[in-house]
């Protein structure tokens, strides 16, 4: 399961939780900006960081993180798993996933890749499947601060296909690899 910009929103950190006990995934991957809001965005809804905190603590052994543009050091001094990464790398069935928040790699500054590889991020706040010079780019939206009409929203991948959900664990959108 994948979820992005957070932002230090206790209910979107909840209900993505609930969300990743509901579809008993085997990881939760965040992609970037847990604790912090921004100084570009609004405050979400129950900014409440260390309630934050404590929650993703709680769930340590399950989660993988990348690096958000609103992540820093000191976070990292809060949490009990890593999230300073500007990337990962996964494989998925035979493709390769490069997995990261969109500050650094994007659809505009690709990183290196093989035809039919996937680029997975946030950042945008904007859920989407794009091609661009044989690569795939999926974003599963913001679970906290969505932009451009978008609802809140997180992503499961299961037997090769995405799927972009509402936070109440409805299908918006759907991507075969």
């Amino acid at each position: 399961m994948f979820a992005s910009d957070i932002h230090g929103s206790r209910t979107a950190t909840e209900a993505v939780i609930r969300q990743f006990n509901l579809e008993e995934a085997d990881r939760l991957i965040l992609l970037g900006d847990l604790l912090y809001h921004g100084p570009r965005n609004d405050l979400p809804e129950a900014y409440e960081p260390k309630a934050v905190i404590a929650l993703l603590n709680g769930m340590k052994d399950n989660l993988l993180c990348v690096r958000g543009n609103c992540d820093a050091e000191v976070d990292q001094m809060v949490l009990s798993f890593p999230i300073l990464a500007d990337y990962a790398l996964f494989d998925l069935d035979g493709t390769t996933a490069f997995i990261t928040h969109g500050h650094l790699f994007n659809l505009d500054q690709l990183p290196p890749h093989k035809n039919g590889d996937l680029l997975i991020h946030g950042h945008t706040h904007v859920l989407t499947v794009q091609e661009k010079d044989g690569m795939t780019y999926i974003n599963p939206g913001s679970a906290a601060l969505p932009k451009e009409g978008n609802p809140k929203s997180y992503m499961v991948y299961e037997n090769g296909v995405f799927t972009i959900k509402t936070l109440d664990g409805k299908p918006i959108l759907s991507h075969r690899m």
